[in-house]
């Protein structure tokens, strides 16, 4: 897989967003995912989403926040975009603290591309990798139509 990546630092970042819990159990959040944007879709939250967003970072970003500690094989999924204004009814927000970021680009558009990029980077480059995860919440990032999607990876040295 050829796989582009660059480390960089951001400040912290606010996003804005629907959120489900998934279990991980079974791939059961690999079938849940997908089903939770085509849902998105179908509602206008995609759109009503990109309305808000304020340009930090483009576009829809999906954000994996772990909850083993919680509960056993379960993780909460966000479709959000990047907003530091009010929360609209029915949404909720979220900020991650300034954090050295790891951005891989996937090199496909088609729907599954993220899940491979994902399996590349907990198999092969994390475990050879001089990172290590810094705990907060993973971003997935799509910027648009044409743009590969992005897997964004906090870490520290």
């Amino acid at each position: 897989m050829n796989v582009k990546y660059d480390v960089m630092e951001q400040q912290a970042l606010h996003f804005v967003g629907i959120k489900r819990t998934f279990s991980c159990v079974d791939g059961e959040n690999l079938r849940g995912i997908p089903l939770m944007w085509q849902e998105a879709l179908a509602e206008g939250i995609e759109d009503r989403l990109s309305e808000l967003n304020n340009g930090v970072i483009p576009g829809l970003v999906g954000i994996c926040v772990d909850q083993r500690q919680l509960h056993d094989g379960q993780m909460e999924y966000w479709i959000a975009t990047s907003h530091s204004d009010e929360i609209p009814a029915g949404m909720y927000g979220i900020e991650l603290p300034a954090v050295k970021w790891v951005v891989f680009e996937g090199e496909e558009l088609a729907p599954e591309a993220i899940q491979r990029l994902w399996e590349y980077i907990m198999s092969e480059w994390f475990p050879t990798g001089s990172y290590e995860h810094a705990g907060i919440p993973e971003l997935e990032v799509y910027r648009g139509e044409g743009a590969p999607p992005q897997v964004w990876i906090p870490v520290k040295s």
